[in-house]
């Protein structure tokens, strides 16, 4: 049997100092010493940061009239309304560009307008506004095209659509290496004239903002728009935007909004998740909601995802469901086939200290494959299809290399590309392949990285198996709602009962602490069932949470790794001396927390 080793290097954030005002603000407000020290561990702790999380949501909302080009957004789609112009609706085909096309069109018809939505194919059209919208929107006699969640470097195609007498309105989040285009109007917080208070907004969180702004001043219409913060929520956490700021607020406003399952679309889609709405939170959406949105932009028609999202029929609302459900399970198939050829392709490239590889298999799942081999691997990896021409290659980073830096210093190479430091993307002549894979091995040797490239764990808060109770689900239980991932807790000292694979490529653990017995559930680490043993003691990597089967509830670890007993005390050991900390005062005795 395998030795047991931690898939991935685990964290513990030195806490920021915390004031007498600030926990005296907590205790009022009934929060935990152990939730305050997961606060702290996550960034500074203020009042400040304490009423974003917790006061009234709408109140953290900004102004949508300092967005860039507010007022000729408006006075645009004033115009259409006056006219009774037939109006197309871009977005990209992922889940914030989907939701940011749902809340534009909602909205645009809410004013009156004739919408239709639409959704470049990834293969044929790939990303931003397309030729084929264009023409689209000709022959269908649209005279005014919106953008969600793209169009910012769509030069070309809005120019072409100026000429056959069609507007474009951007809006986006993505950055504008040219400039803004010469558009009707370019909604997004990144341009370098912007005074917008907070850039960090995603696609959909754009979409929602210029929502609010065209409903302003019609009857109900702030209300209403509001009540599209559901989207744009599941579209925030989905493009992984810092969860601050009006980023937090317009997510705590929806997930409050998905708790109380007013959208038919989405209360389907929950269901055929297996998500009950009062579960629903950050991590739900990424691992269930934003999988199956995403994988009819993969493996199917993105458009059939959009759809869902506007359609009230619950007939028509099953039949979507069934497709997307089907090509979650087409792309889950896809993409563990991948996964293996990729893998066994390496070869001898095995120990190389980036990984380059290219093989058949569909653009839609390179970047999970990409993904999984960075964790898996710990180094950064970047995967093609070579399906399509020019090949489409994706990229997910580990060990702190700067992915985005390596493809813009390599900048020549590429037909098309885009990234930041932990993710990119490319389009790349296959003649150019061997050239490209040289040149990132280069910018590897020559790159600041971390000697541990495993990605990284951060853990908000260490305790002891015998700590992991009721009490400890209840004192986190105030980050439900609030925009926050759940906290990830290092345990130490749990005894495993039994290992067993489950469907999907899971494996359930039944862990002891004393005579008491936790489940324990490993998403998408099969690899477990190899390494442990019953009565193994080990230190694990988890979510705390519960379920209720037959009217009792009972405790559940959601967990991410699982390393040696000790592993944990050797972290504390090897770390920075402790120092002085207010908040020891206030923890319970009986229980061992840091």
């Amino acid at each position: 049997m395998a030795t047991l080793e931690p898939l991935y290097h685990w964290s513990v954030p030195t806490p920021y100092p915390l004031s007498d005002e600030v926990i005296a603000d907590a205790r009022g407000r009934g929060l935990s010493a152990r939730l305050l020290r997961v606060l702290s561990r996550r960034g500074p702790v203020d009042a400040a940061a304490l009423a974003a999380r917790f006061d009234a949501p709408e109140t953290a909302l900004h102004d949508p009239q300092l967005l860039p080009d507010a007022d000729r957004a408006v006075r645009r789609v004033q115009a259409a309304v006056a006219a009774g112009e037939r109006v197309l609706v871009l977005g990209d085909f992922d889940a914030d560009g989907l939701t940011g096309l749902a809340i534009l069109v909602l909205a645009l018809r809410r004013l009156g307008l004739d919408v239709e939505p639409y959704v470049p194919a990834r293969t044929e059209e790939g990303h931003g506004l397309s030729q084929g919208a264009v023409e689209r929107a000709a022959a269908t006699g649209r005279t005014l095209i919106l953008t969600a969640d793209t169009g910012s470097t769509s030069h070309t195609e809005i120019a072409a659509a100026s000429v056959l007498g069609i507007s474009v309105i951007v809006t986006d989040h993505h950055q504008l290496p040219g400039g803004p285009p010469d558009a009707a109007a370019v909604v997004n917080p990144h341009r370098a004239d912007s005074t917008y208070p907070d850039r960090r907004l995603s696609g959909a969180g754009v979409a929602f903002k210029v929502a609010q702004l065209l409903l302003a001043d019609t009857p109900d219409g702030p209300a209403y728009a509001l009540g599209l913060a559901d989207l744009a929520a599941i579209g925030s956490i989905a493009d992984v935007v810092p969860l601050e700021g009006e980023n937090r607020a317009i997510t705590r406003i929806g997930l409050g909004l998905l708790a109380a399952g007013g959208r038919p679309g989405l209360a389907a889609l929950l269901a055929s998740a297996g998500v009950s709405p009062e579960r629903v939170s950050p991590e739900t959406i990424s691992f269930a909601l934003a999988p199956r949105i995403n994988a009819l932009g993969r493996v199917g028609h993105a458009l059939d995802a959009a759809l869902l999202l506007l359609e009230d029929d619950p007939e028509r609302i099953s039949e979507l469901v069934a497709r997307m459900e089907a090509a979650n399970l087409e792309r889950r198939g896809l993409m563990t086939a991948a996964l293996t050829e990729a893998r066994e392709a390496l070869g001898a490239d095995d120990g190389a200290p980036i990984t380059v590889v290219a093989g058949p298999w569909a653009p839609g799942v390179v970047g999970l494959v990409a993904g999984r081999l960075a964790d898996q691997l710990g180094r950064p990896a970047v995967v093609f299809s070579t399906n399509v021409e020019p090949w489409r290659g994706s990229a997910r980073s580990a060990g702190g290399f700067d992915l985005g830096a390596a493809f813009t210093a390599n900048a020549s190479l590429f037909e098309r590309y885009g990234g930041h430091a932990a993710a990119a993307g490319c389009h790349l002549d296959p003649a150019r392949y061997a050239e490209f894979r040289t040149a990132m091995l280069a910018c590897f040797r020559d790159a600041p990285v971390t000697r541990d490239q495993r990605r990284t764990l951060v853990l908000d808060l260490v305790t002891s198996a015998g700590s992991v109770d009721h009490v400890l689900l209840a004192e986190l239980m105030p980050l439900d709602g609030v925009g926050d991932e759940p906290p990830l807790l290092g345990i130490a000292g749990l005894s495993v009962g039994r290992v067993r694979s489950a469907n999907g490529g899971h494996t359930q653990l039944t862990l002891r602490k004393g005579v008491e017995v936790l489940d324990g559930i490993c998403f998408g680490r099969s690899d477990l069932t190899g390494v442990l043993r019953e009565g193994d003691v080990v230190d694990v990597a988890a979510r705390l949470t519960s379920r209720r089967f037959g009217g009792m509830e009972s405790l559940q670890l959601e967990v991410r790794d699982v390393a040696p007993a000790g592993h944990l005390a050797a972290m504390r050991a090897a770390g920075p001396a402790p120092t002085t900390d207010p908040l020891m005062i206030h923890a319970p005795a009986a229980r061992s927390a840091s």
